[in-house]
């Protein structure tokens, strides 16, 4: 008995579609990779308190754009990248030409923007002086003296209510020499995860592309 193979049809233009689909495939894995390292990246940012924002500054694009290619490569880069890279090595901050950074307190008023009033924007008309209090063996601070509580916080008290004792000195900041970031974005596991995904990807729209095509 004597076995004959043969391939049926032509073996270019087998060869031509398999490469097709195997561009195809890698493209489709490269885009899928891509894209959920960059929404892992977005739900980290948020997840670490950095506010929405932030997040959305991560984006992503797969090369070459609008073909399928064997040679496909994914980016994910930020259009914030210093504030990124801060949290994502850690950072020491010190203060500039000065000799504290002023951090606000839960007390600190929210200005226009609404973001915390800081010293140099302070409105004396509204709450009054700032007052420097050093401390021995502690941070010094910043207080605000004769302040009323209110539905929307705290304010200069009127001449009553000081008359009354209805009123407080309230720590609106605490001066530090620095302040230690820590780490808060993962971007190795990013990277290695999206890594380890791709190569089974890539084999698996491959293989759904074969199967389709025959």
């Amino acid at each position: 008995m004597r076995l004959v193979a043969a391939i049926t049809g032509s073996l270019r233009e087998q060869m031509a579609a398999e490469m097709r689909a195997g561009a195809r495939a890698t493209s489709e894995a490269m885009a899928l990779v891509t894209e959920g390292g960059k929404e892992d990246l977005r739900r980290q940012t948020r997840g670490a308190g950095l506010g929405n924002r932030l997040a959305l500054a991560w984006r992503s694009a797969v090369y070459p754009k609008g073909e399928a290619s064997l040679s496909a490569a994914g980016l994910i880069w930020s259009k914030a990248p210093k504030l990124h890279a801060v949290f994502a090595d850690g950072a020491v901050i010190r203060a500039n030409r000065r000799r504290f950074l002023a951090i606000p307190t839960e007390a600190t008023p929210l200005g226009r923007r609404g973001r915390k009033l800081t010293p140099a924007e302070w409105p004396v008309n509204r709450f009054g002086p700032l007052r420097f209090v050093p401390r021995k063996g502690g941070h010094a601070l910043l207080v605000a003296d004769d302040q009323r509580q209110g539905k929307r916080g705290f304010s200069l008290a009127g001449k009553r209510a000081r008359a009354k004792g209805e009123v407080a000195t309230v720590v609106m900041f605490v001066l530090v020499p620095q302040v230690r970031l820590r780490k808060r974005l993962d971007l190795e596991t990013v990277e290695r995860t999206g890594s380890q995904r791709l190569p089974s990807l890539i084999l698996e729209r491959w293989e759904a592309a074969a199967r389709a095509g025959r």
